[in-house]
């Protein structure tokens, strides 16, 4: 998997700027390349969860396919812990053979794993950064 360094800084930067609250937002590209992040409202109240806004989601997947792209995933931060899937994010993960990128931001930048979800759970994917 190929990630646009694009994507990943503004994720990175979608990430810091919502601390103490997560944030969250859609993938967007093709079959082994994500091109663009798209930031979305997290709905959620509480600043460790988060839930992304249905309108966001629909207006990426429309943006997406006028552009030849496709949702590839989302992308959700962990403002205070490891980025690896919660026993909420595994309860709430809806999207079998979707990725799901976890970002913890950090002074130096930010830590990123990537994983797709499946039937038996979450399987990490390696990713390299493109330009």
């Amino acid at each position: 998997m190929c990630i646009a360094r694009r994507a990943l800084e503004t994720i990175a930067a979608h990430a810091r700027e919502a601390l103490p609250a997560e944030c969250c937002g859609v993938l967007l590209g093709t079959a082994n390349e994500i091109v663009e992040a798209v930031r979305t409202r997290n709905l959620s109240e509480d600043p460790s969860r988060y839930s992304l806004d249905p309108k966001g989601h629909i207006d990426a997947r429309r943006a997406a396919r006028s552009r030849g792209l496709e949702v590839m995933g989302f992308y959700h931060s962990h403002a205070h812990s490891e980025p690896k899937p919660s026993i909420a994010d595994l309860a709430e993960a809806t999207y079998p053979g979707h990725l799901y990128l976890i970002v913890r931001p950090r002074a130096d930048g930010a830590k990123v794993r990537v994983f797709r979800f499946e039937e038996e759970g979450f399987l990490e994917v390696g990713f390299m950064t493109t330009s």
